[in-house]
């Protein structure tokens, strides 16, 4: 501990604010003070207490974060004992028109990919809910109006409720799956039903889904986006107030390929790319361990260095990543080895950490 002069013997705030503006926020630079992350300080009889505002509960770091600072008070000569909270303020996106916000939604995130069958709404299903573990307040949008299956996956089932607000609007009240608010056409037609529509009529649908759905308050709205780059996904991709997108992909080149034209699609219209996340990586085999690349190897990470994105993640292809999106129990619920429930979860924080080094440097 650092001797303190006779003067400076009785330890203050001002003596923990200062050591505290050592340390460096590792994500989005600066130091903690000087950000203004340092909340409800109080010292007494030896005891500092404060909290840590970050900028998500998915904060992938948050531990380095914790440590790091408890770390630079108990240098101070005074302290017997340090206690810590970590607490979030998801701050709405700052770069969209006031008129585009939907009320009461920080962020809304688009998880797309150029063509069908590449797990794109199981990765959305699992970021959802792994930021919801998080601490985060989440909700889902399932904009695939043709073939919706995020009630199915997420085990969600009911009839859609509403309500009339003071404005005299009719409100839908979404429904709740593994603490994440969900709506969909598929809680309003039977399983068989197909939805027969032209673009207009989907994009009028969606366009209610974002603004007459009792959503906030929400950190994060995931959107999982219809494939491919038609019609409907770039209206969407125009209309919606987008924070950014996550694009999915499988590692073989015909994936990569189309996943291309979904990218320069969300650029034309000016929306941010997240990242990049390779679904069906590899194949563990349960018995011998052994790993087979059964889409091919590295497509993400060459797509991720030529667009200049992170590559979010990895998930491997496991049997019951497969099983519980058609048992309504996402990864991220499930303690089975081959769910990888580890995996989509750093991809949700991953997600979440990009968002914000996006918005605050």
């Amino acid at each position: 501990m650092s001797p303190l002069s006779q003067e400076e013997s009785q330890l203050t705030e001002q003596h923990v604010i200062a050591a505290l503006s050592k340390v460096q926020e590792p994500e989005l630079g600066g130091d903690l003070v000087s950000r203004n992350m340092i909340k409800n300080l109080t010292v007494r009889d030896g005891v500092v207490a404060f909290a840590v505002e970050l900028t998500t509960p998915a904060c992938p770091l948050k531990d380095q974060i914790r440590s790091e600072a408890e770390a630079a008070v108990r240098e101070l000569a005074g302290v017997t004992d340090v206690h810590i909270e970590l607490t979030s303020n998801v701050r709405q996106d700052s770069g969209l028109p006031e008129q585009a916000f939907i009320p009461g939604v920080a962020n809304v995130i688009a998880v797309a990919a150029g063509k069908g069958g590449v797990g794109k709404s199981t990765v959305a299903a699992n970021l959802a809910v792994a930021l919801a573990q998080e601490g985060a307040r989440v909700g889902t949008l399932d904009a695939d109006v043709f073939g919706p299956s995020l009630p199915t996956m997420l085990g969600a089932g009911g009839q859609i409720d509403a309500y009339e607000n003071e404005n005299g609007q009719a409100m839908m009240i979404p429904l709740d799956a593994h603490g994440v608010k969900l709506i969909s056409i598929g809680f309003m037609i039977t399983e068989d039903q197909p939805v027969i529509w032209r673009g207009p009529m989907v994009t009028q649908l969606l366009r209610q889904f974002l603004y007459n759905v009792a959503w906030a308050p929400l950190d994060y709205l995931i959107i999982d986006m219809p494939p491919g780059t038609g019609d409907v996904a770039l209206t969407l991709a125009q209309s919606m107030p987008l924070t950014g997108a996550v694009i999915v992909t499988t590692p073989q080149t015909v994936a990569t390929i189309d996943v291309v034209k979904a990218m320069e699609m969300f650029k034309k219209v000016n929306v941010p790319l997240i990242g990049v996340v390779e679904n069906m990586a590899y194949f563990v085999a349960p018995d011998t361990g052994k790993q087979y690349d059964i889409f091919g190897t590295g497509g993400a990470r060459r797509l991720a260095d030529q667009q200049n994105i992170p590559l979010l993640g990895q998930i491997p292809l496991g049997i019951s990543v497969r099983a519980g999106g058609d048992d309504g129990r996402p990864a991220v619920a499930n303690d089975a080895p081959d769910a990888y429930g580890d995996v989509f979860r750093e991809v949700a924080r991953q997600v979440a950490a990009r968002i914000s080094v996006m918005k605050f440097t």
